[in-house]
């Protein structure tokens, strides 16, 4: 029975998951290192089931270490796509190893994303034995956290009954145990200010100041932030660069911003809002990093109704403002389902943690979500 199968596979993929997702974080695995790459790689072939086939794909940005792509195949018809990624945002020098702090891992990259990858990793050893089963694939890319051009693997998997990604997993409002059915679209906004030095002592108003400029843009960017509107565009000004020395008038300059919408058509529309001179200087813009939005709410109500039936408990729906691959793959597979990854806290900071009390409960609602898909086929 299905629940047999769940409460076998849980245990084992929870108790393996904590040592798994230690030996993942144990290797700083920055994005676009390539070396490192191939560590991380490495130790999670090393975990995959014995029977997988292993391949290496191109990965979506050039000079990254090829992306893994583990299978493993059955009698049945139904096709399954695990997701997850192996890269972090954290630089070798800044990498924290994983430390136990009571009931939690503490380190860089475990909620983001590798106990999602030790979940994954268990969960596709669980599916060797569905007879169901005709391919299970775990996708493992390298360069999600830093990925400027187009996402490379959506053809591939077309037409797959569903995309399970193990992004951090999260509590509904009302405590029950939620997946991730609908994010923002994102994107990231580059403009360079093209202005004029001058000695900012002898002869300041001769020049055009590149950084008075980019202030300028950077304010009516952010003057049309409006998460509360019909789209929920947020617009925020992340990182601005202008000036060499304390006595020149900056000729030069470059902001990135950082926009989120339910739509890419309402970024794209925020881009043509940037003018094209401001205070003088001549400005360029451009839109980066396009992540589109994923809405499968109604596509995948039916399987989260038949999981959380399975499991006696809800599993209910909800949404994130985050972005991740896995709203690339949901216009080719309806039925992409996100955050089934372990809870925890911090991703990106110093403090990041994994909280290993939801191991457990996180491997059952994975287990749980593809079960209902292998058996409304």
């Amino acid at each position: 029975m299905a629940d047999t199968w769940i409460d076998e596979h849980a245990a084992v993929i929870a108790a393996r998951a904590e040592r798994d997702l230690e030996a993942l974080v144990a290797v700083s695995s920055p994005s676009g290192d390539v070396q490192a790459a191939e560590e991380v790689v490495a130790v999670a072939t090393a975990l995959a089931p014995q029977t997988a086939e292993i391949a290496r794909l191109p990965c979506s940005s050039p000079e990254h270490a090829p992306d893994l792509l583990l299978t493993v195949r059955g009698p049945g018809t139904r096709r399954i796509l695990l997701l997850g990624h192996l890269d972090t945002v954290v630089s070798h020098a800044a990498h924290i190893a994983p430390q136990r702090l009571g009931r939690r891992v503490l380190g860089s990259g475990t909620i983001d994303m590798k106990s999602g990858d030790a979940l994954a990793l268990g969960v596709l050893r669980a599916l060797v034995d569905r007879p169901e089963v005709g391919e299970a694939a775990l996708l493992l890319v390298n360069d999600e956290e830093w990925r400027i051009g187009p996402f490379g693997h959506v053809e591939r998997f077309a037409g797959f009954d569903a995309c399970l990604c193990f992004e951090a997993g999260e509590r509904g409002p009302a405590g029950d145990d939620a997946v991730v059915v609908r994010r923002k679209a994102a994107a990231s906004i580059r403009v360079r200010a093209h202005g004029r030095s001058a000695h900012s002592g002898s002869a300041p108003d001769k020049g055009i100041n590149a950084l008075l400029a980019l202030a300028e843009v950077a304010q009516g960017i952010a003057a049309l932030h409006d998460p509360r509107g019909a789209d929920r565009l947020t617009a925020v000004p992340t990182i601005m660069r202008s000036g060499e020395a304390l006595n020149v008038v900056p000729g030069s300059g470059e902001l990135v911003c950082d926009v989120r919408a339910d739509r890419l058509d309402a970024l794209r529309g925020l881009l043509e809002a940037i003018p094209q001179e401001a205070r003088g200087a001549r400005i360029e813009a451009q839109m980066q990093r396009e992540w589109p939005g994923m809405d499968a709410r109604g596509s995948t109500a039916a399987v989260l109704a038949a999981a959380g039936a399975t499991l006696g408990r809800p599993v209910v729906p909800a949404q994130r403002g985050g972005a991740s691959d896995a709203s690339h793959f949901a216009a080719a597979i309806p039925v992409s389902i996100d955050g089934l990854g372990p809870r925890g806290g911090h991703a990106h900071a110093p403090e990041e943690f994994v909280d290993l009390d939801s191991l457990l409960p996180r491997a059952q609602v994975a287990l749980a979500v593809a079960d209902a898909v292998l058996r409304t086929g």
